[in-house]
């Protein structure tokens, strides 16, 4: 599949998306931003792919909204018909909007943030389920330098990853912070060297892809995500449900089959 602003490619069971405007520091535009969610939901879809990868081609993850765009930005566009989708009954509705799909993937994405992540770009990133940082990585919520509030749910996303004084404090001061600020504070969680960043993404994402079952993961993600709108009772009634039918799944037998045999796991996602 072609794009005109991201490169999308599956090898090996995932499919890694690289924003590709690295001249912009792969600032976001509407284009980038339609290409996005179609590269994930493509992503989702198709059985093949078992984890996603989204990273920046250059020196860049994602510098935020592009400012030529941003400058000349219409008010009414932050609501505009045109980003929203059908609505999706198996879906949670808070997961349905503009820039919040992430969760409702099916499939675990990991940000491979190997440089500046601002705005939108730390709002993609705090999205997915996974974040690890080339070391050269730079954050900045940057939303009050531009005269703007907190965007697209990251008042309440930030807080729950890096909880609400660490949150006050990058939303209200706008400061940027290094990779080892933020691994310490618990943004991303993990720290590598440049060089090592693609190999340490695949590397997660091949785990996740073969040695623990794709079923398991898909309804853990989901049980992550709606955990914070959820009671305790709930949760555990959620759980309950979700055991019965995974005792009966087929991954379940091949959990059970490839310990016993001391062998590789061949889990089938069912």
């Amino acid at each position: 599949m072609t794009y005109e602003t991201l490169n999308y490619a599956v090898d090996d069971a995932i499919a890694t998306i690289t924003l590709n405007r690295p001249e912009r520091m792969n600032a976001l535009t509407k284009v980038m931003e339609a290409e996005l969610r179609s590269s994930i939901e493509t992503a989702g879809r198709d059985d093949a792919v078992r984890a996603i990868i989204l990273t920046g081609a250059g020196r860049a993850f994602c510098a935020g909204m592009d400012m030529d765009e941003l400058e000349v930005l219409p008010p009414e566009d932050i609501r505009a018909q045109e980003w929203m989708r059908p609505y999706d009954m198996n879906r949670r509705a808070d997961y349905q909007t503009r820039y919040s799909y992430f969760p409702a993937a099916p499939k675990p994405i990991i940000s491979a943030i190997n440089g500046a992540a601002a705005g939108l770009g730390l709002i993609m990133a705090l999205y997915s389920d996974f974040r690890i940082a080339a070391d050269k990585a730079v954050f900045a919520t940057a939303f009050a330098q531009r005269g703007l509030i907190a965007e697209h749910g990251i008042a309440w996303i930030l807080p729950c990853i890096v909880g609400h004084a660490h949150a006050t404090d990058l939303l209200l001061t706008s400061r940027k912070i290094d990779a080892e600020e933020a691994l310490k504070m618990g943004l991303v969680h993990r720290v590598v060297t440049a060089d090592a960043l693609p190999d340490a993404a695949r590397q997660l994402a091949h785990r996740l892809g073969n040695d623990v079952s794709p079923r398991s993961v898909r309804i853990m993600k989901q049980q992550l995500w709606e955990a914070p709108f959820q009671t305790l009772g709930e949760a555990i009634s959620q759980a309950n449900t979700e055991m019965v039918m995974s005792l009966q799944s087929e991954d379940f037998k091949e959990g059970i089959a490839h310990f016993i045999e001391r062998r590789p796991a061949r889990f089938q996602g069912r």
